[in-house]
């Protein structure tokens, strides 16, 4: 009985070194990447622009680019703003730690929503329960690096590439379905350039982020973050997707 028991011990650790074997991680790209996850960790607050792509399929079952321009703005742990202007419309978030307001600048219409007490939290909240997305914000969660360890079946650092005259670290994460590229900037302060992910499950379809600018620690006043309706506006509902 006790070789039995053995026997299916070491059957199962073979299993999960075989399982770790498979995966080809490189620790320079893990090195940066944890450089770029602790500098954003420990900031107490961040404004951030950036333009931004994603393909989508038309009426046709065309692939079609729509462009978006994106203004945000975070003071840890509880406070957010973010407008973003793009071909499907203007339109902003409001988070001040109790309530999370969308508001339509086209339709000149809100709603608020009662919400978790910290940005992370948030944000995984309203994406599940509204499908809202919220710009740039795979980079903040504190899991980045693992998550993507755990995700993805090959991590590469592939050197170095130049994006808008900057010298940035270029890594690459792929599995079966997904292709996700990110530039790095070579600096002090190794934060985001750019990220593509290509969707290789759904005829290579892309996201694209380009970051413009990153204010670091700026002073951010709390009226900020609260929303007060303009006028005319009106209040509508939302359902639970």
């Amino acid at each position: 009985m006790k070789k039995q028991l053995l026997l299916i011990c070491l059957c199962v650790l073979s299993i999960c070194i075989q399982a770790q074997d498979s995966k080809q991680i490189d620790s320079t790209a893990i090195f940066i990447l944890d450089k770029m996850s602790d500098v954003i960790g420990d900031l107490n607050s961040v404004s951030i622009s950036m333009n931004s792509s994603v393909d989508k399929l038309n009426d046709d079952s065309n692939i079609e680019k729509h462009y978006n321009h994106s203004e945000v703005t975070m003071v840890g742990p509880d406070k957010l703003i973010a407008r973003v202007l793009g071909d499907k419309g203007d339109h902003a978030f409001w988070y001040d730690g109790e309530f999370m307001t969308y508001y339509s600048f086209n339709e000149n219409n809100y709603v608020t929503l009662e919400a978790p007490d910290n940005i992370i939290t948030m944000i995984d909240s309203m994406h599940t329960r509204f499908n809202f997305r919220f710009p740039a914000a795979d980079f903040f969660y504190p899991s980045f690096t693992d998550d993507i360890m755990d995700d993805f079946d090959s991590i590469k650092y592939l050197g170095q590439k130049t994006i808008d005259g900057e010298p940035c670290f270029y890594i690459m994460a792929t599995n079966k379905d997904t292709n996700v590229q990110l530039w790095i900037s070579n600096s002090m302060k190794t934060l985001p350039k750019r990220m593509v992910i290509i969707q290789k499950d759904k005829n290579n379809m892309q996201y694209e982020a380009n970051f413009l600018k990153w204010d670091l620690n700026p002073e951010i006043p709390n009226s900020v973050f609260e929303f007060t309706p303009p006028p005319k506006s009106k209040l509508i509902s939302i359902l639970e997707k």
